[in-house]
């Protein structure tokens, strides 16, 4: 089994590679995709969230309103911690869980948006950084996400700068072009991924 850790800042355009590197046969772990689950109505995890932040972080219908729980921690480093300590284990639980299901002869990418944030890259056999300018990435955020300039900058502020994530990198996919380009870059990636894991 190899395990690939991937990682990149928001709006680089990490999901896309994680996608087309599941569509090549990959097994797709996502820690986000995970996050949002243990913290779904009627989990340990929601309940331990609105025991720390109060019933504002909630929407009417039960459900965790991400948007106002980003708003409380994400300019509060002491809130964060508080958030990280309740979600990351449970994640992490999950995450064994999934590892364990995995075939001996898998290729297994973690899909981890902080693994340098968080200095997780030891964890995992290669790391692969999907890797844009900041310019480029508060452009897809306006587009694609609606996300206000400020916000933008906020959240890249707040996570690893494109030199630390680089410097952990043992594969790197430049991702300012077309999606064709793209693709070409995550076919070759796939090939040394391939590679690696017959030595294994």
């Amino acid at each position: 089994m190899l395990t690939t850790g991937l990682t990149g800042g928001i709006g680089s355009g990490k999901s896309e590679v994680s996608r087309r590197l599941a569509a090549r046969g990959a097994m797709v772990i996502d820690a986000d995709k995970i996050a949002r689950e243990v913290v779904e109505p009627g989990t340990p995890g929601l309940a331990k969230v609105v025991a720390t932040f109060g019933d504002e972080v909630l929407h009417p219908d039960g459900s965790l309103d991400r948007q106002r729980l980003g708003s409380v921690v994400f300019n509060d480093a002491e809130r964060l911690a508080e958030l990280n300590a309740i979600v990351h284990p449970l994640v992490g639980e999950r995450v064994e869980e999934l590892r364990r299901q995995a075939p001996d002869d898998a290729i297994v990418v973690y899909d981890v948006p902080l693994l340098v944030e968080n200095n997780l890259a030891s964890m995992y056999d290669v790391v692969i950084v999907v890797d844009a300018a900041d310019e480029v990435r508060v452009r897809r955020l306006a587009e694609h996400r609606g996300m206000p300039e400020a916000d933008a900058r906020a959240r890249i502020a707040a996570q690893a700068s494109r030199e630390e994530r680089l410097a952990a990198a043992d594969i790197v996919v430049p991702n300012e072009g077309s999606l064709d380009e793209l693709d070409a870059r995550v076919a070759e990636v796939w090939d040394e991924l391939t590679r690696r894991a017959a030595h294994d």
